[in-house]
């Protein structure tokens, strides 16, 4: 059974907005959330990096979460749930969850919700407060808060998706994955509805330093706004970010019964891995060009209907050429004619959900037909041969092909393509 997959709501919480309109506005006025980072643990540590892109709001001051919850959820679960029940709402259900909404079956709702590391942050606390308080203050709720997969559960909870509650944890593709599997339960014909996207909460101390040992990081701690630098000569390194995305993906059959807003088809997606290197992406960038292959068979799509690519480029030397590099294997010449923007020079990279905030932002291109602003490009490389959007710019008009870049640690390759629907 093969279905027409449609996204009709979106939900984001992420350096640049906290919601998903609001994102996006600030993504075509090219608005950085990168900024100095001020908590205490910076000195105590001496980092040697101190920027990073946080949350535009507290999750405390939203909507869309209570103190209560708080208390239960790792940052990282906080982002998540903001991020879905935001979506939830922007889809237009009736009720606050499958049981209690007219339109939905909860055996056919479900979820597929990525974190690349989880609850870094209970897990690392919970680890100081065992050495200097000793067990018996040890949270109870510590686990449910540390396991990668407690915010797609707590999401189903949330929602009683009764379909599926899944977890992808493929590192920095780990948003997109998410995507993916949310296409294939509802072409599979398991669920009508899917909860998709991506949550990572981890400016800790621990990752910054061991991201900074690595050499993977930007030390231009001087200049925070510049410092995320996607295909300029003077990049060097990414910027760690925050934030959650969530998608909600629904069959067109289901969508349009119901008399949903739809903002775009999910028209295709594509995995591979590279198997080359741990953190290294494969030079020849064919791994990624194979996902892109698959993303427009499954998408049934050609090359020369791509008008703009979301790309992962996260400001590091080894990671931009390589993606350059797949784009030109995988769409030929028509490459020529795709407007490409790197959002990451605005929001620093969100690890796990990345590919979840810049599928909500590609699913906003098609919908406005606009490619939103690459920031800090001031020397371009040239061996990036791509037509980079410096200064958001209108797309064409009529239908219209996006697609969404994703790339992690491992080799894991992930893409999502969304097109028009008017």
């Amino acid at each position: 059974m093969s279905r027409t997959v449609v996204v009709t709501g979106l939900g984001a919480i992420s350096p640049i907005g906290s919601s998903a309109d609001q994102m996006w506005q600030n993504a075509l006025q090219g608005v950085s959330g990168v900024k100095a980072l001020t908590d205490e643990w910076v000195a105590e540590y001496d980092l040697p990096v101190y920027i990073a892109g946080r949350i535009s709001h507290p999750v405390s001051e939203s909507e869309f979460i209570t103190r209560v919850e708080a208390k239960r959820l790792d940052p990282s679960g906080q982002y998540a749930v903001h991020s879905a029940r935001q979506a939830w709402k922007d889809a237009g259900f009736s009720g606050e969850d499958a049981e209690d909404s007219e339109e939905l079956d909860p055996e056919r709702v479900g979820v597929s919700y990525a974190t690349g590391i989880g609850g870094v942050w209970t897990l690392l606390d919970s680890w100081d407060t065992l050495r200097e308080r000793g067990p018996r203050r040890v949270m109870p709720m510590t686990v449910p808060m540390l396991m990668p997969n407690g915010s797609a559960a707590a999401i189903a909870l949330n929602h009683k998706a009764r379909a599926a509650a899944q977890t992808v944890v493929s590192a920095c593709a780990s948003g997109t994955e998410s995507i993916h599997i949310g296409l294939e339960l509802i072409r599979s014909g398991k669920a009508d509805v899917v909860i998709t996207g991506g949550t990572e909460a981890s400016i800790h101390p621990l990752p910054l330093a061991a991201f900074a040992r690595m050499q993977a990081l930007s030390t231009r701690n001087d200049e925070p706004e510049r410092a995320s630098r996607p295909y300029d000569l003077d990049r060097d390194g990414f910027v760690m970010g925050e934030g959650a995305a969530a998608l909600v993906l629904e069959s067109e059959e289901h969508a349009k019964a119901r008399g949903a807003r739809i903002y775009a088809e999910l028209a295709g997606t594509g995995v591979s891995s590279d198997a080359f290197h741990i953190t290294a992406p494969d030079n020849e960038g064919e791994g990624a060009a194979r996902s892109l292959r698959e993303a427009m068979e499954s998408g049934d799509f050609a090359a020369r209907d791509v008008v703009h690519v979301n790309a992962h480029a996260t400001s590091t030397p080894v990671g931009d050429i390589p993606e350059a590099t797949a784009l030109r294997r995988a769409f030929g010449d028509a490459t020529d004619d795709i407007a490409v923007s790197a959002t990451k020079s605005m929001t620093g990279h969100l690890l796990g959900a990345a590919g979840a905030i810049e599928s909500v932002m590609t699913v906003l291109a098609v919908h406005d037909h606009k490619a939103p602003a690459t920031i800090n490009l001031e020397n371009k490389d040239p061996k990036i041969d791509l037509d980079v959007v410096t200064e958001a710019r209108d797309l064409p008009s009529g239908q219209i092909v996006a697609v969404s870049n994703s790339f992690g640690f491992g080799g894991h390759n992930a893409v999502a393509a969304f097109r028009s629907v008017s």
